[in-house]
Order: structure tokens, then sequence, then C-alpha cells
């Protein structure tokens, strides 16, 4: 999640631990243990794809975090005894645990058992979500005004958590959805992702691939009965062959459990992430290679700039998220005419 939530979700967790004891001061202190996780992310590993598939890595595992939290809580203990050392270790070991666990139901992917296993995503919730976040924001305004009243952190956590139990049932609605669409264009046991589109969960993308096609519906709860959109993207074989023989590639397609679309331009051999953003907007393409004439040649991976997003973009994912628009067409990123549907 973003870096105000996760600053949020440690000040509340820290406030409804030890908030009546230490005061308003321990939110701070949440905070900061809150967004410790996150600071790999000033780590440079290299290349590009290094530096993606790394993020989320040993500082998100709870076999680094688990003992951190007992030689921080023995810190913190040692610098304020007011509270126990297991008041601090059950601080502590909260914040640095919940960081992870938490990311974990984004879908950029959580090395939660670093260094053993691959990443986990389970793609319930977009990296932002205000009706996560606002209920952690109201319980510390409360508790700022009554700092000796810590019940109201203990219900914003109590909210935020059920909202995140209602992005997994959710998401399992619309996987229901969408298994006869899926079914009848032959994907039934394709590999798929279902998620929330940006900033809610009420309207989710579906993506589903095969070797040589990748197919993308938008459905949401307020679409009544209205016939599924199903936009086929193609893929490349061959190209994808030619990128899981080098090492990046291999790399970038593990962390992405395969959802990558592959181009060559200009000669050069890129691999884009369609897990993260949109179509026409995923934020993450990487170079891997180059034609020298003699075949591909690796590079050492880099980034290339996303596209700038539409002004309006905004307002056509506000009309298909509220039913004014029943069709939001992904190649173009643009709201089809009434009537018709996307090219």
């Amino acid at each position: 999640m973003d870096s105000i939530t996760q600053a949020a979700l440690g000040a509340t967790i820290a406030g409804a631990v030890a908030g009546k004891a230490l005061g308003r001061s321990v939110l701070v202190t949440g905070a900061v243990l809150g967004t410790l996780p996150d600071l790999d992310v000033v780590i440079d590993y290299g290349t590009a794809v290094a530096n993606f598939t790394q993020h989320r890595g040993f500082t998100h595992s709870l076999f680094v975090l688990i003992p951190l939290s007992i030689m921080l809580a023995w810190g913190l203990w040692r610098w304020n005894p007011v509270i126990s050392y297991r008041r601090w270790l059950l601080l502590t070991g909260l914040i640095l645990v919940t960081h992870p666990l938490l990311d974990t139901f984004t879908t950029y992917g959580t090395q939660l058992f670093w260094p053993l296993g691959p990443p986990i995503a389970l793609h319930s919730i977009f990296i932002i979500d205000p009706l996560y976040t606002l209920p952690l924001l109201v319980a510390i305004g409360c508790f700022l005004m009554r700092p000796s009243m810590p019940r109201s952190l203990v219900v914003g956590l109590g909210v935020s958590t059920l909202y995140l139990g209602w992005t997994l049932v959710a998401q399992q609605i619309i996987s229901s959805r969408v298994e006869p669409t899926l079914a009848a264009a032959g994907l039934d046991d394709a590999p798929r992702m279902v998620q929330p589109m940006p900033f809610n969960t009420i309207l989710w993308r579906v993506t589903a691939i095969s070797d040589d096609r990748r197919v993308e519906m938008v459905t949401g709860f307020l679409d009544g009965d209205a016939p599924l959109t199903l936009e086929v993207f193609p893929r490349d074989p061959v190209l994808a062959e030619q990128a899981l023989a080098l090492e990046e590639g291999q790399r970038l397609a593990w962390f992405t459990e395969g959802f990558l679309h592959y181009e060559q331009v200009d000669g050069l051999l890129l691999a884009t992430d369609v897990r993260l953003g949109v179509p026409g907007a995923h934020p993450f393409t990487f170079v891997l290679a180059a034609d020298n004439g003699n075949g591909l040649e690796p590079y050492a991976s880099y980034r290339q700039d996303g596209p700038a997003l539409r002004p309006e973009l905004l307002g056509a994912l506000w009309a298909r998220l509220t039913g004014a628009a029943p069709v939001l067409c992904l190649a173009s990123l643009e709201l089809p005419p009434p009537g018709e549907g996307c090219s």
C-alpha cells in the first residue's frame, strides 16, 4: 500500500497498544515503524528489473521482520521503560508484521517468506484505496483530540480490517461472474487475475492470458445484467521465448507470474508488466535486450518512461464505476459511443 496508509496503520496500532500510557507521541513512533520496511526503495540493485523485483523483498520478509521487532522492542524499552518490554514487543511486532501482510492484498507482489518461495499477491485491493485508509485517519484524529480514550483507534482498525475482508468477498463474486465468459472464450483453465480498478472495490478488471493472447474485461457491482465486454490483446510466443532465455526475463516472469506483454520496437525487446495500471497506462516497461543484427544482445535492463495519463481518464473511470457508461475500452482508455462496443 501507499506510504500514507502504512504510516496511518502503524500509528493506529501503536496508539491502540500503548496510547493510554504514552499519549500522542506514540503515534509518531508507530508511523515511523509503519514505513520502515519500504526504505528498501533507496537500495540500488544495479538494473531496473533487479530494483523492481527486489522491492518488497528482504525488508518485507517475516523471517527478517520478526527478529527485527524483538531487537527494536528491546531498544525502545531501554529508551522508554514506561511500558513493559512485552508491550513494546507487541507494538513493534504488530506494526512490522502487518505492513507486509497488508501489502500482500495488493497486486505488486510481496516476498513474505524471502528468501523462500515466490512473491504473494492477492490482488484484492488497489495500492491506494481511500475507503481503507480513511477509518485509520479518522481514528487518529479522534485520539489526538482525546488521547485518554484510545478506543477510537481500535474501532478504526476494526473498520479498516472489515473493509479488507470485503475486498476478498467482492473478488470472489466478480470471479464467479466472469467464469462463464472466460469458459466460452476457451480460457477456463488459463492463468487469470481479478483486481479492482483504481481507488475502489466496486469496479473490477479481469485479465486472463494464454500463449498467443491476453483477454481483458471490466465489470462492476453497478452493471446490473449488462453483458460483459471482452477485449483481446495479441501475445507473441516467439518474443516470450526470447525473453525467457534471458536471466532478467526469467526473473521478471517469476515476479509477475507471467503476466507480461512482449514487443520489439526499434530493435529493442520490451517487457511490460500488465498487472499494474491498465492497458495504455502500464507504468512498468523494461528494455531487456537489443537486436545487434545477429540476434538479441542482453542489456542491463532499464525502465522506459510510462505514458502520461490523460486528465479525462478519471472522468471516464468514474462514469464506468457508477454505471453511467456500460463500457470502458481498455485498449484506448475511452468510453465508446452509446450502444457501441470496443473495436
